[in-house]
């Protein structure tokens, strides 16, 4: 226990203590990191069902489209944010970016309650593309103060139980659309949206003041960044570490694009009315975020710890292996529907949380910069080439099943990829130092 800690007589809760290794001293910072990411997983998974019932109101067939919009919308965003973090200090870049969106929020409730069944398809258009920027910025930001806040050490012990604090969060909004979307307006659930936006911001705020006492960098919260706006992109084309950590991403995406269409399509051929369309989103999602809940309050922390990053990373690349091989030999509505909650749960429960661990050796310009560069344009980059592959199958007149068989060796690809992305990672971590020369001057 440190000084301060003892001084402040910081015990942890026996509850907390059977769950995951917290110390004392991180137990302040923990509870705001829960509230902050719960917090943000409620705002958008009250949104999520919206989103899904809005993209297939627009025509299956166009969602190609809405990826390819989303791709250049992270583009276009990464640049203003990039200097955002050059010029600004942490503690009021976040609170900018997360009520910008807000704002946002606000607009599309005001033109929804106003817009008439027509209009409302191409603001459902829109709203597909935002919400699909927005998720991956605002949660790319949160976990980028996460690593500025914890080091490798803390990131194995802690980082699951933090991602339990996203599902829980997930958990709660999606069973709040799922229980009013058939008699409370869109808009009037959007402005509670907005309302957890605020709570965000609050319980980022309570971290930073909190975080001192862990960081590696006292006072980094106040410090601006510096470099330049475009350095995300330079820094991550310069170390194969982060390049790999791209094709990490990109694999996730690619296949997690290849189910997404899946799921959409059997949702508008077993659904007829929309109202029924989010409330099978919405359950699906309150289904994969239980069973999350359960894996990173006991298992994820253990996991990691026994297994290595390298083996728990590789633990997602072989569940999409058979589960696309399944797929491909018997493609029944059933197998689609398990394999997705299974996949995103481990997702989620596992590999999120183990790929920022990965952050956690890199230098402060690139837990910002470049994170967000990968978390947002190369994560989408992967949902077009996926996108654009259901396309070409469909053009092609061929079955779903083309695609299962491609995902297999792309899944086995994946998996080397991770194993080479874990002892990379132990390696530059070392005895605790920061990562070496490649990567602070990529």
């Amino acid at each position: 226990m440190t000084p301060d800690a003892a001084q402040a007589g910081l015990k942890v809760p026996a509850w907390l203590r059977r769950l995951t290794d917290v110390r004392p001293e991180e137990v302040p910072a923990l509870g705001w990191a829960w509230l902050y990411i719960f917090a943000l997983l409620s705002s958008y998974y009250v949104m999520r069902p919206i989103r899904d019932q809005m993209g297939l109101a627009g025509g299956l067939e166009n969602l190609p489209w809405l990826f390819t919009a989303t791709l250049v919308g992270m583009l276009v965003l990464n640049v203003p944010f990039g200097w955002l973090v050059r010029t600004l200090p942490r503690s009021r870049f976040v609170p900018l970016t997360y009520r910008f969106f807000a704002a946002n929020i606000l607009v599309f409730a005001v033109v929804l309650y106003r817009s008439g069944p027509e209009e409302a398809v191409w603001i459902g258009r829109v709203f597909f593309v935002w919400l699909s920027i927005f998720n991956l910025f605002v949660v790319s930001i949160f976990w980028a103060t996460i690593v500025d806040v914890f080091d490798t050490e803390q990131g194995k012990r802690l980082f699951g139980f933090i991602a339990a604090g996203a599902t829980l969060g997930a958990i709660t909004g999606s069973a709040v659309t799922a229980v009013l979307a058939r008699d409370v307006p869109t808009p009037f659930l959007l402005l509670a949206a907005a309302a957890l936006l605020e709570v965000a911001v609050f319980s980022m705020r309570g971290l930073a003041r909190v975080s001192d006492a862990l960081s590696r960098e006292p006072g980094a919260a106040t410090q601006a960044i510096g470099g330049s706006p475009f350095a995300g992109i330079g820094r991550v084309f310069a170390s194969p570490y982060l390049l790999g950590i791209c094709l990490f991403l990109l694999l996730f995406s690619i296949t997690t694009t290849f189910l997404y269409f899946e799921q959409a399509g059997i949702a508008k051929r077993s659904f007829p009315d929309r109202a029924s369309q989010t409330t099978f989103f919405a359950s699906v999602d309150l289904a994969v975020n239980v069973l999350t809940l359960g894996v990173q309050l006991f298992l994820t922390g253990r996991i990691v710890r026994r297994l290595g990053v390298g083996v728990t990373l590789a633990i997602l690349p072989l569940v999409s292996a058979l589960g696309f091989g399944l797929l491909a030999v018997a493609p029944t509505i059933a197998s689609v529907v398990v394999f997705g909650v299974l996949r995103r749960a481990g997702n989620f429960a596992i590999a999120r949380p183990v790929r920022e661990v990965l952050f956690t050796v890199l230098p402060r310009e690139d837990r910002y910069k470049a994170k967000a560069f990968i978390d947002t344009v190369v994560y989408r980059l992967g949902d077009q080439v996926g996108a654009w592959s259901y396309a070409l199958v469909a053009w092609l007149g061929l079955s779903a099943t083309a695609l299962s068989v491609v995902a297999v060796p792309l899944s086995l690809a994946w998996l080397v990829n991770g194993l080479w992305l874990g002892r990379r990672q132990e390696a530059m971590a070392g005895d605790g130092t920061e990562a070496p020369a490649e990567a602070r001057n990529g």
